[in-house]
């Protein structure tokens, strides 16, 4: 956002709560990765169920890995979603709010793990740096976030999913100056340069239009 100099002021508050506040008119973008879990479709369901009627596109922003977020070394041993019940490991959460949040219980339900199993700490984070922090720090042992918030901490990781990143907008807003900065800006050599370098990033399909109402 900042390289791209597009002026857009960044709210970090997870999938749901960003649409939401497009929804509302407080937002001019919403970055989404929401998983609907009875179609196996990213983003488009939950946006046809809060913007029915509306003027809205949503463009793909990136493909990105998502998996467990691991101690260095991954000392628990940790192999399988079951070893988090079996290792009884310190699981930090990601807020009701969030796209990793709903993939993670997506995952631990086809793996037949029910929630009340597992050590959750007490706090969600509320980002995936906050996460990769938290583990890095020694409290906590696992969580799920993006191989990125892994690499840049140093942590161990487990890939699980491979999740569409989105951003959704008034089909108006998408012509608007700081939309087409930020888009053009995505396409460039230096931010594939820089994906490359974050890890577990594909923009092959950057600025595709994944739905159109």
């Amino acid at each position: 956002m900042r390289e791209s100099r597009c002026g857009l002021a960044v709210l970090a508050c997870g999938s749901s709560a960003g649409l939401a506040r497009l929804v509302d008119g407080k937002a001019m973008l919403a970055a989404m990765h929401w998983l609907d879990r009875a179609t196996g479709e990213y983003n488009v369901p939950l946006v046809r169920q809060q913007l029915p009627d509306a003027d809205v596109v949503v463009i793909e922003w990136a493909r990105r890995t998502q998996g467990l977020v691991l101690a260095a070394g991954n000392p628990l041993k940790i192999r399988k979603l079951p070893d988090l019940v079996v290792r009884k490991a310190r699981v930090i959460a990601r807020q009701p709010e969030a796209g990793s949040y709903q993939l993670f219980a997506d995952l631990l339900e086809r793996a037949g793990i029910a929630h009340g199993t597992l050590r959750w700490l007490a706090r969600p984070a509320l980002a995936e740096t906050d996460l990769a922090a938290a583990i890095h720090d020694g409290k906590a042992d696992a969580g799920i976030a993006i191989e990125a918030a892994a690499h840049g901490h140093g942590l161990a990781f487990m890939p699980l999913a491979a999740e569409r990143l989105d951003l959704v907008m008034r089909r108006r807003d998408y012509f608007e100056a700081p939309v087409q900065a930020l888009l053009t800006f995505a396409r460039s050599t230096e931010m594939r340069e820089h994906a490359a370098a974050l890890r577990g990033y594909d923009l092959t399909a950057t600025g595709r239009v994944a739905f159109n109402a």
